[in-house]
């Protein structure tokens, strides 16, 4: 059930007619309480769309009582105009829901420069929010879907409450955050500043760490509402877990729907000095379509993933870097190691392993090959 699988939530996903697939496209979150805590990370892009400055402004004093998304439309780089949608749709949400528009956060996906249809919208909302309820989970989920191939779901629960989480997002996929809209919800009893925390420290280590192609969306929203429906205070550790967990499951989902991907890669990188230098490295090697283009071919490339590492400024020697691909170190002292040959690729599943020999630091960063699928798929995403 998603993001109703906590007490306390009630979702809905409808077609609203703003995709010309006739699918469903807009969605509802409503947090019937007790609580109604809530915290959100955004895109860092400079270039923000109305629904991320709209929702930044309602979540500054950590309370949300409803999210509304859409599909079909991003309502981003739309100008004034654009805004005053957004404003319209949360006031139109909040007056048929009993609340004021300040607790109604916005999301929006879709493509960028586009106004969306009002006349659509709002209908949408209106019956979406005739058909919330506590087994809407799924249908939301669906709802907010554009290229991705299936919905993404996931719940944790431990220590008598549970988190649950929905999200979409297929491409332009890449730290900070990705091209992704999440909700995660629970029924703990969490105050603002340990839920904005938690979220913080989650999306740090799940969906900053997914780099599918390198590109930075508009609409990159990340939210938690927390209902207290449960009556459980847990400790912060436990309920950090939690939602950590679902955020890694979330993310993992996000990277393996890549567009025209056939390849998921794990790029893990030990022995750093730091974990920027990690981060930076992992980075580099995720990003490399040279790499990502021979993984496609099934080509264990390990040259490309070297030279990657040679464009960052981590501590380490040349000469002293292993590499290893599903588990043959093709690379020895920065030179050939086991033979190439011996690499097997005709999976899905690409783990790449490199080992810096600076230090003591290790994490894995997620990402995808390199495909004509993905290239035909965006030369013809507006048309």
């Amino acid at each position: 059930m998603s993001v109703t699988a906590p007490a306390g939530f009630r979702a809905a996903g409808v077609a609203a007619g703003l995709k010309p697939s006739g699918r469903p496209d807009v969605a509802l979150v409503v947090n019937d309480g007790p609580l109604d805590t809530a915290a959100g990370v955004f895109t860092r892009n400079r270039v923000q769309a109305a629904p991320v400055r709209w929702s930044r402004q309602v979540l500054a004093d950590g309370r949300l009582r409803a999210v509304v998304l859409n599909s079909g439309g991003a309502n981003a780089c739309t100008g004034p105009a654009g805004f005053a949608d957004t404003h319209h749709t949360a006031e139109h949400a909040a007056a048929l829901l009993g609340l004021g528009a300040g607790e109604v956060a916005v999301c929006s996906t879709g493509l960028i420069g586009v106004r969306l249809p009002m006349d659509l919208l709002l209908p949408g909302v209106a019956k979406a929010i005739t058909e919330v309820s506590a087994t809407g989970g799924a249908a939301a989920a669906e709802a907010i879907r554009t290229t991705d191939t299936v919905s993404k779901q996931a719940v944790r629960a431990a220590a008598g409450v549970t988190v649950g989480g929905m999200a979409k997002g297929a491409a332009m996929l890449a730290p900070a955050l990705a091209t992704m809209l999440v909700v995660v919800t629970t029924d703990a009893v969490v105050d603002p500043p340990t839920a904005d925390r938690l979220l913080r420290d989650a999306c740090r280590t799940t969906f900053e760490r997914v780099d599918s192609d390198g590109c930075m969306s508009t609409n990159d929203t990340v939210l938690l509402l927390a209902s207290g429906a449960s009556g459980v205070r847990v400790d912060a550790g436990t309920l950090g877990g939690l939602v950590a967990d679902t955020c890694a499951d979330l993310a993992g989902q996000l990277v393996a729907d890549a567009e025209g991907s056939t390849k998921t890669i794990a790029v893990t990188v030990t022995g750093a000095a730091g974990e920027d230098d990690a981060l930076e490295v992992g980075r580099a090697v995720a990003r490399c379509n040279l790499l990502k283009c021979a993984l496609y071919g099934n080509d264990p490339n390990w040259g490309r993933v070297l030279a990657a590492v040679g464009t960052t400024r981590a501590a380490f020697e040349p000469d002293a870097v292993d590499v290893a691909i599903n588990g043959v170190w093709v690379c020895r002292d920065g030179a050939p190691g086991e033979q190439r040959e011996l690499v097997d690729l005709t999976g899905r599943e690409v783990a790449i392993r490199i080992d810096l020999r600076a230090g003591g630091s290790e994490l894995t960063v997620w990402t995808n090959d390199l495909t004509d699928g993905y290239v035909y798929e965006n030369s013809a995403y507006s048309t």
